[in-house]
């Protein structure tokens, strides 16, 4: 119960913060209207100019909703082949995961990938030791590599 409450709660959040910058998007994409429609010339480049940030901003947001609905699908496969890495590392208190015991587990995810650099299963529990270590940014590199390679040729063969 603990676990769909927090999977829901996550999405809640994620629904929240899309809407927010959904709105966001909308009132800039409006406001730079309004300045494109103004017969000065500086109001006109910064309309343009401001024409700009909603269109990265929902670039931003489609290729991170696609990324986070890759993910999951991911999981949700590792899942459901038993191959999703066990949650049973040391924890703090607080319920941090112990950087010790995180860091210790590490290099069998480093192996497996060395050993098998195309298999997404590899690199998404790699991702998986990243996180836990503390890693934020080298557990995302390694679950952007293991969408490629699910996209490439993972997707649909088991392994």
């Amino acid at each position: 119960m603990a676990r769909f409450y927090q999977q829901h709660k996550v999405k809640a959040g994620v629904l929240f913060i899309t809407a927010l910058l959904v709105f966001w998007l909308a009132v800039a994409f409006q406001r730079s209207f309004l300045l494109l429609g103004d017969p000065e010339p500086v109001a006109k480049a910064l309309g343009a100019g401001y024409l700009l940030l909603p269109c990265i901003g929902a670039w931003a947001l489609i290729r991170e909703l696609l990324f986070g609905a890759r993910t999951e699908q991911m999981a949700r496969r590792l899942g459901a082949e038993g191959g999703l890495p066990v949650d049973d590392l040391p924890r703090t208190p607080a319920g941090r995961i112990v950087r010790s015991a995180a860091d210790a587990a590490f290099p069998a995810y480093q192996a497996e990938v060395e050993a098998d650099p195309e298999n997404w299963r590899a690199w998404f529990r790699l991702s998986c030791a990243y996180d836990a270590a503390g890693d934020r940014k080298r557990a995302r590199r390694a679950m952007r590599d293991a969408a490629a390679l699910y996209r490439e040729h993972g997707a649909g063969t088991p392994s």
